[in-house]
């Protein structure tokens, strides 16, 4: 199993907890980390990179990536451009190393907001999936931190004493993902109840109260 490793709190908890949990799960797989480093990652970034790690006892890996220079003239970078390149380049090691799973840390809240995200500004209803299995790549997304919620995620990081890496990307502080988040959190008031409801909800889609239109020229869901 590969697991892609930001330096952050999220990836953190999935790592560490992947590896704990192993001595005690019925069957046995072997896990390996994968930092996909961009050409404009802080110095704050490869500290908090190296403090996992130094934590977590596995094999671990940095992949060097010019996300900034991939752009075509005319073109500004994104978001969904920068996080589109690192999925990407977790997909291509995977195949060219032998794993058929790669772990991401997304969380409730990220699939929360994604399927939001993807209503307001796509025009799509859809979002990450706990797991993917890709039609043209021979292995399968797994995400196993999609039903802990934030919050849980910030407990254990603050009584384990880890201190993450902070997104400094000057895209991120006017980005769709903070807009969505603001707008989940007044919309649920931060209720866990109502949450996991909506998430259940992606999986009761009742098809016969929906309608069907024209595909339009919004760009593609974030769904992995």
């Amino acid at each position: 199993m590969l697991v892609g490793v930001s330096g952050g709190k999220d990836s953190y908890v999935l790592l560490s907890d992947l590896l704990s949990r192993r001595p005690r799960m019925p069957f046995a797989y072997e896990v390996e980390a994968l930092h996909v480093r961009s050409d404009f990652a802080p110095p704050a970034t490869d500290a908090a990179v190296a403090r996992v790690r130094a934590e977590c006892d596995a094999p671990f890996h940095v992949l060097d990536v010019g996300i900034r220079r991939r752009l075509k003239p005319g073109r500004s970078l994104s978001c969904y451009w920068c996080s589109t390149q690192r999925r990407l380049e977790l997909i291509d090691y995977a195949v060219q190393n032998g794993f058929t799973k790669i772990a991401l840390a997304h969380h409730l809240d990220d699939i929360l907001e994604t399927f939001f995200m993807n209503m307001m500004f796509r025009g799509t209803i859809s979002t990450m999936m706990p797991v993917l299995r890709y039609d043209k790549y021979p292995v399968t997304i797994i995400r196993p931190l999609a039903m802990l919620e934030e919050r849980s995620v910030v407990q254990l990081v603050e009584e384990r004493g880890f201190s993450g890496a902070v997104c400094t990307c000057p895209f991120a502080a006017h980005s769709d993902r903070k807009n969505a988040r603001a707008r989940v959190e007044a919309l649920t008031g931060g209720s866990s109840s109502i949450k996991r409801r909506i998430f259940e909800s992606m999986g009761r889609v009742r098809t016969e109260y929906l309608f069907n239109s024209e595909p339009s020229s919004h760009d593609r869901p974030v769904t992995a």
